[in-house]
């Protein structure tokens, strides 16, 4: 069960990448916190499932606004519609990625550009979008990374690079941002297990063997990132920015 946060009810939220996995589970999150909430995705199966699995048990149904993140013309436009949609904007949430698995010798410039279009370059231009309504309200900024780029981990080179990029552009948004009200900061996910995950490459014996790694010995699933997430953006964070938070289950 998360906290109550009673300065989230009826906060305006974006989450981006809010159909499934994390992203599903942030957005069932501040909706339970009785906020407004907005998502982008280009899913439109996955998001019309969320919308029906929160049909009757929240106070405000989430606004789903489908785009490709990759195009920013499109991106902006969506960022552009969800806060004319939401009257405002006070929490961003970044949540948008792709963790697809890549080799050193297979990969070429187009994949590269692609990787880093969807990992990193869109929350820039997010914010970019979304500066102007959080100036407004004052508010907060959630960016998700991962501890993937901590890992060594030997298939996923754009991606770690897309996810330390995002910790420095972190830190740099709270620089540029805070004097204005706005705070910024990071999550670091360990293993989260979704079934998207288990259908494309987690195994069981993987599975166990991270839980090995961890000290808190099980798996940890997308519920587990509401928690560090609705804290970052409540007041009761209020003195924390630039900030990167790992929830690993003690990994590192």
């Amino acid at each position: 069960m998360n906290a109550r946060y009673t300065d989230l009810e009826e906060a305006p939220v974006l989450v981006t990448g809010g159909a499934s996995g994390i992203g599903a589970a942030l957005v069932s999150a501040f909706a339970a916190q009785d906020a407004r909430v907005a998502f982008l995705d280009r899913d439109e199966e996955a998001a019309n499932a969320l919308l029906a699995s929160l049909r009757d048990k929240v106070r405000h149904r989430p606004g789903f606004f489908k785009v490709d993140l990759a195009d920013i013309d499109a991106l902006k436009r969506a960022v552009t519609d969800a806060v004319g949609a939401l009257g405002g904007l006070r929490v961003l949430v970044n949540n948008a990625g792709w963790d697809d698995r890549h080799d050193l010798d297979s990969v070429t410039e187009t994949y590269w550009d692609e990787n880093q279009a969807i990992n990193l370059r869109q929350i820039f231009f997010t914010v970019q979008a979304a500066a102007p309504a959080l100036r407004a309200a004052g508010g907060a900024i959630v960016n998700m990374s991962s501890i993937a780029y901590l890992l060594n981990m030997p298939d996923l080179p754009s991606y770690a690079a897309a996810k330390a990029g995002i910790v420095g552009l972190t830190k740099s948004l709270a620089g540029r941002l805070g004097p204005e009200g706005i705070r910024v900061n990071a999550v670091l996910p360990g293993m989260i297990v979704t079934e998207r995950q288990k259908k494309l490459w987690l195994t069981e014996e993987g599975i166990a063997a991270m839980v090995r790694r961890q000290c808190v010995k099980r798996v940890l699933v997308a519920e587990d990132m509401a928690g560090p997430c609705l804290f970052l953006a409540s007041a009761a964070s209020g003195a924390i920015t630039a900030q990167s938070i790992i929830a690993d289950g003690g990994i590192f």
